[in-house]
């Protein structure tokens, strides 16, 4: 087998702990809240073969189909995830109008607001249904089970994100494929006693289903939906594993184990029909024997730990890039491997998830109680993401739009019925992803209209650099020795704190460079179009680096490069100056009052450029500059 074969079933083999572990941990809950809202004691054989069959339709059409077939294809330089796909349609913006424009930039906002409280509520609820376990093994450990996911989430997943998940990460694959090896065996075991399930997997099963439960039919597909949850996480890895490594460990891991495992677990409700009635009716662990219930527990917990640190990791790289992409304000961010560079630690966000699900927990105490809440978070997001897929498919593919519309309307026709059916449990937690998504949109909308208003401000203030080029001519200003390395958001014109140094200090250094970190709205930049140099004077000149919003900037280590191609190589006698605004909300920007206070308060807990880009504490000096809003 030839290098590149071998890397592609390793990555596959990562790709089992990284993107399927969420899907691959919804086998604990999905089926039981489906049978268990159904009216099981009518007819127990439809109402067994009905959500079997379209669990498995659902894992084959939308995710087989919809996210790795065509999904994984909408890529932006391998990039996958709302951010990527925004930014793909953005460089299409020549053939969309403003208000198309606007109604993109809304779902890309709405969609990365959705992942957070996924972010959120899938901890919570996969370590609760694994420990749940122990209500099989015996009736009088309940009351220790919120205590111990309290104790699991705080000290085995939040608490060591600090120090970064690169040794870990390593036993993610290898234990994500016993656990599917697990859910195999398990489901075969119970399927040879009920051979007669296998025919829930023809699809009309599904259909006379919902006709049969009728009211309770959208109910029952908000449920139906728990089977494939994770789908956006597993779009947004395509960059780390490619498609070939994703469909191998679908295809051959996966797939073929969680369809076992639903069919197992219907076989064994057939057999047992009275189970369903118990007060903690749970299949899942009621399929294996008695003797191996202890290590099943701690296999669950230890699939769920790692589906719920692929998720936060997530979390942290959507952040990364919504920061980058000017929708959030500039937050810590620590590099926990100095060889992986995807691998980062943002404590700021660590800890909000981290308060976030230990209240669910606290809260809602059962992983049924959460179902609702994650329901409607995943429905909204695989409709946003048709919407997109259809405008990529339109726009970039240049598919006629009535083809288009084929498989779009498939996938919508199933997940309108998932959204639908989520909506009906808004009283029962169906409101926490909305308040979550409501707060997170209100914030990114506010920053990223209140960075316009401040750029308009810059820009009116800024004064043509022929004119500092001008005075230096004329002898005008001193030359002092050292290096001045001034930050500018804007790669034109003089920035500000320039100016303010100029006014103050009377002197210019000899060596003089204006600096500008831009963010593209592509993942990734070549380093051939990484620096670009443009020659102001002598010993005067614009320094400007480009990034890909996917990218972690190296701002020292280019900035260096650029600096030795001007001969300046004497980096101890450079001093970085960039500005700290003063915000007033008293200026005539168009945005309500309490819009600019926050804006304000954001602006107040964001880091500085220089700390965000890493550039020497001790060499930077700050000037404070006067903005209305």
């Amino acid at each position: 087998m030839s290098d590149k074969k071998s890397s592609s079933w390793t990555l596959a083999l990562l790709a089992l702990g990284v993107v399927y572990g969420d899907i691959g941990t919804s086998p604990l809950y999905a089926l039981k809240e489906t049978v268990s809202h159904g009216r099981f004691e009518a007819d127990k054989v439809l109402t067994v073969y009905g959500p079997v069959s379209l669990m498995f339709w659902s894992l084959t059409i939308i995710v087989t189909i919809k996210y790795l077939l065509l999904l994984s294809r909408a890529d932006n330089q391998g990039e996958g995830g709302v951010f990527a796909l925004y930014a793909l349609l953005r460089q299409q913006a020549a053939g969309l109008s403003k208000r198309a424009i606007g109604v993109l930039s809304i779902i890309a906002l709405v969609g990365a607001s959705l992942l957070y409280g996924d972010g959120i509520i899938t901890p919570a609820i996969s370590v609760l249904a694994a420990v749940e376990g122990l209500y099989v093994i015996n009736p009088d450990l309940p009351h220790f089970i919120v205590p111990l996911c309290a104790a699991i989430l705080l000290l085995g997943l939040f608490l060591v994100q600090r120090h970064g998940t690169v040794r870990i990460g390593a036993s993610f694959g290898p234990v994500m494929l016993v656990w599917f090896f697990v859910l195999a065996l398990l489901g075969l075991m119970n399927l040879v006693k009920a051979p007669g399930i296998l025919t829930a997997l023809l699809p009309h099963h599904g259909w006379i289903y919902l006709i049969y439960e009728r009211s309770e039919a959208l109910h029952i597909m908000g449920t139906v939906l728990l089977c494939v949850t994770g789908c956006e996480a597993l779009y947004a890895d395509i960059g780390h594993f490619g498609r070939t490594a994703m469909n191998r460990s679908w295809i051959f891991a996966a797939y073929p184990a969680l369809i076992l495992n639903y069919l197992g677990q219907g076989a064994l409700i057939l057999n047992n029909p009275g189970m369903v009635d118990q007060p903690k009716f749970n299949p899942f662990f009621q399929m294996a024997p008695a003797w191996s219930h202890w290590p099943l527990v701690f296999l669950a917990t230890a699939a769920t730990i790692i589906a719920s640190q692929a998720m936060i990791t997530g979390v942290f790289s959507l952040t990364q890039q919504a920061v980058q992409l000017g929708f959030l304000p500039r937050l810590k961010i620590v590099h926990t491997s100095p060889d992986m560079r995807g691998q980062i630690f943002m404590p700021q966000v660590n800890m909000l998830l981290c308060v976030a699900c230990l209240t669910l927990v606290v809260v809602f105490q059962e992983s049924g109680s959460l179902a609702g809440a994650y329901g409607l978070s995943v429905s909204s997001d695989m409709l946003l993401s048709s919407i997109l897929l259809f405008m990529v498919m339109t726009r970039v593919w240049k598919t006629p739009s009535w083809m288009a519309a084929i498989p779009i309307g498939i996938f919508l026709s199933m997940e309108i019925g998932y959204w639908l059916g989520s909506l009906t449990k808004l009283l029962h937690g169906a409101w926490i992803p909305l308040v979550i998504t409501a707060i997170l949109w209100t914030l990114m909308k506010t920053w990223r209209d209140g960075r316009a208003i401040l750029v308009k401000r810059v820009t009116r203030q800024l004064i043509p650099v022929t004119h500092l080029v001008e005075e230096v001519k004329k002898n005008k200003i001193l030359r002092v020795p050292g290096i001045g390395v001034f930050l500018s958001s804007s790669s034109d014109g003089l920035p500000l704190v320039l100016l303010h140094h100029l006014k103050h200090n009377k002197v210019l250094h000899q060596n003089a460079v204006i600096l500008t970190v831009r963010f593209e709205e592509e993942p990734y930049i070549k380093n051939a179009d990484r620096i670009q140099i443009v020659e102001l004077h002598e010993s005067f000149c614009r320094i400007i680096l480009r990034y890909g919003f996917a990218e972690q900037p190296e701002v020292m280590r280019d900035l260096t490069t650029a600096l030795k191609r001007q001969g300046i190589t004497k980096l101890g006698d450079i001093s970085y100056y960039q500005s700290r605004e003063l915000l007033l909300t008293d200026g005539k920007g168009r945005m309500a009052t309490w819009r600019k206070k926050l804006f304000v308060f954001l602006s107040r807990i964001a880091r500085p450029a220089t700390g965000y880009f890493q550039l020497p504490s001790r060499q930077v000096i700050e000037l404070g500059i006067q903005l209305e809003l």
